[in-house]
């Protein structure tokens, strides 16, 4: 049998699935990833400044770029691809326990999943730092169309970001703890189109694999979790995911 073939009987056999999914997930929808050899930051190594907390609140300069990304940002244009229907087949037939996943652009959501756990936050919607009122991201962005370059917390005054996760920021405990709890209690992980390099989302595969789960990896590069992983599958996501849930791929095993 081809890995493929393992990991199509696999998932066929499990009893609760988690997919944890990270920015190659997205890529076939038009959302460039951060790491990868076109990777966001890899083009640009000043662009990780727009993802850091302490530049974000201290510079209106980096607030001003990062809200031009945000309204330019590829997520309101983009469809999900066929690897994200695939996890949504997967839900449909019962065996998929939840989607942890590290990307912001809702797409999961947009495909039909409901079982989303939002690790990094959405890009959909806005919220204030300090009093933490949030509002959608729609309504935020018409501000700067109406020509606010940083807009301001309409209650306080305060700064307004995207209700995403930067670097230095902590998860929402809740939504980890819930990620964890599903993890804890899966039979088999995929891990999609993720670097598994960002903790603590990465350390969901050491939740799985620590209560008795196979870790299947998914990506087009090697990551740190390959040595305990059962197998990791190359190719392209879109065509791997169907392949292996079993809703028809043009991927030949």
């Amino acid at each position: 049998m081809t890995d493929l073939d393992d990991v199509r009987e696999w998932v066929a056999s499990a009893r609760a699935v988690v997919a944890l999914t990270g920015a190659g997930m997205s890529t076939a929808s038009g959302i460039p990833d951060f790491r990868g050899p076109q990777g966001i930051w890899t083009r640009s190594p000043e662009a990780q400044r727009l993802s850091s907390i302490d530049e974000y609140v201290a510079d209106a300069e980096v607030r001003r770029r990062s809200w031009a990304g945000r309204r330019d940002h590829p997520a309101w244009h983009a469809e999900p691809n066929a690897g994200h229907r695939a996890l949504v087949d997967l839900e449909h037939g019962g065996r998929l326990l939840a989607i942890a996943t590290q990307n912001i652009d809702g797409l999961h959501q947009r495909a039909g999943n409901e079982q989303v756990l939002e690790l990094h936050g959405s890009i959909r919607e806005s919220i204030c730092l300090s009093c933490g009122d949030r509002r959608p991201m729609g309504e935020t962005l018409a501000r700067l169309d109406a020509g606010e370059s940083d807009p301001p917390c309409l209650l306080c005054g305060g700064i307004v970001k995207s209700a995403t996760i930067s670097f230095g920021q902590p998860l929402d405990r809740a939504v980890l703890a819930a990620a964890t709890y599903a993890a804890s209690r899966c039979d088999l992980l995929l891990a999609v189109g993720s670097s598994l390099s960002v903790h603590p989302a990465a350390g969901l595969c050491d939740v799985a694999v620590s209560h008795g789960a196979r870790l299947v990896v998914v990506n087009d590069a090697p990551t740190p979790y390959d040595g305990i992983a059962a197998v990791r599958l190359d190719g392209r996501i879109e065509d791997v995911l169907p392949a292996v849930v079993g809703v028809g791929s043009d991927l030949t095993p």
